[in-house]
């Protein structure tokens, strides 16, 4: 998993404080003086695993370089209610002034964080070798940050962008059956054209039903996408491709991807079907937020 990088992100903090008018908190301007200092900690209100961490604290020193912040949690450690993300020491006004940016950032993050490692650890109760996969399902603006986050719940990275991979799905399908006059090679005209354009990227291709699986088949493309299938044809899906593959090496073998529908209550039943991979749109685009406090250490007041 590649760690954030500050420059990399200072831009994201950025917008996220302008859009909060950081620089014109009347709050706290028309209650606190300039000199007032505290002491401030921010806790996690529910169990979960942490992500964001760093970002946070660059939040709060965007804002204000004096201000002393101290990271007390790793990434993606699990965390309690109660437990200490990260300890600020400095001036109230600044403090303040970040607080909502920084803790959207480190609850949204640490959200995405938490539901992934619940896939992850469900999977890898039955099947240890199914990987999960996040989507391109962002909030925009934000993909990097929330693909990120993904990773350190145990995902790992599907294509970023378009650019990254090729995914031929229905809708690709249903425009160059048009054009090739229904013929029924459509999938392996399709599989067959984006390798020759683009020799050097992986190929996925959707499948909707087992005769789809069966054209694919006869392309070789890397992987198969098997959008909303049931178990059951999961399974046979499975089954045509060892037939097929049986004597290919494990590295040239095609993948069976699992999207569409796949929830907490049925993940059980998908890793035990063969596949070898399943994505979630979910882990980016539903996570619920995990709750994070601000919390002042009164006895520390200092105006």
């Amino acid at each position: 998993m590649k760690p954030l990088i500050r420059q990399e992100v200072q831009s994201i903090i950025q917008q996220a404080l302008l859009e909060d008018a950081a620089s014109n908190d009347v709050t706290t301007r028309s209650v606190l003086r300039a000199s007032t200092l505290i002491q401030a900690q921010v806790i996690a209100k529910a169990p979960g695993i942490l992500a964001g961490g760093s970002l946070a604290l660059w939040v709060f020193q965007t804002v204000d370089p004096s201000l002393r912040c101290q990271l007390r949690c790793t990434e993606g450690a699990s965390v309690s209610n109660g437990r200490i993300i990260l300890t600020l020491r400095g001036r109230a006004r600044s403090i303040f002034a970040a607080e909502r940016s920084a803790l959207n950032f480190l609850s949204h993050l640490s959200g995405i964080a938490t539901l992934t490692r619940q896939y992850v650890t469900q999977v890898r109760a039955v099947n240890r070798a199914v990987q999960i996969l996040d989507t391109r399902k962002t909030l925009p603006g934000l993909r990097a940050l929330e693909k990120y986050a993904a990773c350190v719940g145990g995902a790992k990275a599907h294509r970023a962008k378009l650019s990254d991979a090729i995914l031929i799905k229905t809708n690709h399908l249903l425009t160059l059956q048009k054009i090739l006059r229904n013929q029924p090679q459509t999938i392996q005209a399709a599989i067959t054209r984006a390798q020759r354009r683009y020799p050097h990227l992986s190929v996925t291709v959707e499948a909707v039903d087992l005769g789809d699986v069966r054209a694919a088949l006869e392309a070789k493309p890397g992987v198969i996408l098997l959008d909303n299938m049931s178990a059951k044809c999961i399974r046979q899906a499975v089954r045509l491709r060892d037939q097929k593959t049986r004597r290919s090496k494990p590295k040239r073998r095609v993948l069976l991807e699992v999207s569409g529908g796949v929830s907490l209550e049925n993940i059980h039943s998908l890793a035990r079907t063969g596949i070898d991979r399943i994505s979630i749109g979910r882990l980016t685009h539903s996570a619920p937020a995990l709750d994070m406090s601000l919390r002042v250490i009164p006895a520390t007041v200092h105006h």
